[in-house]
C-alpha cells in the first residue's frame, strides 16, 4: 500500500506539499496540485482519515439535518446538489436523525459526539430550542431556507417573496382578480415571506386582501385538496389560485377537476419549487422555479468556507426565482 512519502517521491515534491494538496490548501499552484493528485491516482494512494483528522484538526465529515418527509420532492434535489458539491471536496457526508420533540435530548451533543466540522440544517425553524443551542455554539452551520443567523451560522434561501409577486403579475395580466393563496405552515419563514409577496402583488394592483382568500396548508398534496375544496365553496371562489408548493398545486388541481370544473378553463392554478414532476403533470404546472440543485450546491459551499476561515462573517445568501408558464394557467373567464 502506497504511502505519502510514495506520492511525494512520485510528484518530486515535499511531503508538506502533498499534505497541503490533500487537505485543499489554497497555498499550492495549479501546476504541482495536478501532478501531486496524478501521483496519488497511479499509485492509488488513500489518506488515513484517522490521522488527517489529528494533524488538521478536523473530522472531514459534515453532517445535514433534514426535518422534512423524505418522500417530498424537495428533498431528493436538495440532496443531489449537496452530494454534488461534495464530491471533490474531502468532506464525507453524514446524515442526521434527530429527535427535535424530546427534552431531554441535546442535538448539540448528538454533533459533538459525532465530531461534525459543520451542519447543514432544512425543515427546522430558528425558534425551536435545538436550533437556538446550535446557533450559540459556535459549530459553523447552514441553514436552508430558516432566516437564521449567529457568529458562525448563515443561511441561504430562494427569493421567496419577489416569486410570489412575479405569480401575482403573470395572473393579473391574463385578467384575474379573484387571486387566492394557498399557504403553508403558519410560522414559518417561508411561508410568511411567500405571503407577504402574495399581499404586496395584491398591492401594486390595487387588488383588495381578503382573508378568506388563503387557506393554510403544509405543503403536501392533500392540504392541496383540502385547502382548493375550502376556497370553492365560497360564495364567490377565486378564479385564480397561487400554492405554496408543487405538491400542494397538483392536489388543488386534482380537487377542481373532482368539482367537473377544468384548469385553466375555470380556474388557473400556480405552483411554487418547479420540481421534476411539474413538466410532467397534466396540465403542466406554471411554477415559480427555486433552484433547489443549487441551493444545495451553495449551502455546502458556504459551509466548507466557514470551517476553513472562522474568522469570516457568515454569508447570508439569496437564490433569484423566476416564472415558468406552462399550461395550467390560462385567461381569466370573466376578462
Amino acid at each position: 500500500m502506497a504511502s505519502i512519502h510514495d506520492v511525494a517521491k512520485e510528484a518530486g515534491v515535499s511531503v508538506a506539499t502533498v499534505s497541503k494538496v490533500i487537505n485543499h490548501y489554497p497555498d499550492v499552484s495549479e501546476k504541482t496540485r495536478k501532478k501531486v493528485k496524478h501521483a496519488i491516482a497511479r499509485l492509488r494512494y488513500r489518506p488515513n482519515v484517522i490521522a488527517r483528522g489529528l494533524v488538521t484538526g478536523r473530522s472531514w465529515t459534515v453532517g445535514v439535518l433534514i426535518h422534512v418527509p423524505f418522500t417530498n420532492p424537495y428533498v431528493s434535489m436538495l440532496l443531489e446538489g449537496i452530494k454534488t458539491a461534495l464530491e471533490h471536496s474531502g468532506y464525507d457526508l453524514m446524515r442526521l436523525s434527530a429527535r427535535l420533540n424530546d427534552p431531554d435530548y441535546s442535538f448539540i451533543d448528538h454533533c459533538q459526539s459525532r465530531n461534525l466540522d459543520g451542519v447543514v440544517v432544512f425543515g427546522v425553524e430558528k425558534d425551536h430550542r435545538s436550533i437556538q443551542e446550535l446557533i450559540q455554539s459556535g459549530i459553523p452551520t447552514m441553514f436552508v431556507d430558516t432566516d437564521a443567523t449567529g457568529l458562525r451560522a448563515g443561511n441561504i434561501t430562494t427569493d421567496n417573496r419577489n416569486g410570489i409577486r412575479m405569480a401575482v403579475r403573470h395572473l393579473f395580466e391574463l385578467g384575474h382578480r379573484r387571486i387566492a393563496y394557498l399557504a403553508g405552515v403558519s410560522g414559518q419563514d417561508v411561508n410568511e415571506l411567500r405571503l407577504a409577496g402574495y399581499r404586496e402583488g395584491l398591492e401594486v394592483f390595487s387588488l383588495p386582501y381578503r382573508a378568506d382568500y388563503v387557506a393554510d396548508g403544509d405543503y403536501s398534496y392533500d392540504s392541496g385538496i383540502r385547502g382548493m375544496n375550502m376556497l370553492l365553496d365560497l360564495a364567490q371562489p377565486p378564479t385564480a389560485v397561487i400554492c405554496t408548493s408543487d405538491m400542494a398545486a397538483f392536489g388543488a388541481i386534482r380537487a377542481v377537476e373532482a368539482r367537473g370544473l377544468s384548469v385553466p378553463g375555470d380556474i388557473s392554478v400556480v405552483g411554487f419549487d418547479n420540481i421534476f414532476e411539474a413538466e410532467l403533470f397534466k396540465p403542466r404546472l406554471t411554477t415559480i422555479n427555486q433552484n433547489i440543485h443549487a441551493i444545495g450546491v451553495k449551502s455546502i459551499e458556504a459551509l466548507i468556507a466557514m470551517i476553513k476561515h472562522p474568522g469570516d462573517p457568515p454569508p447570508v445568501l439569496t437564490e433569484p426565482s423566476s416564472l415558468i408558464v406552462r399550461e395550467s394557467t390560462g385567461k381569466a373567464k370573466d376578462a
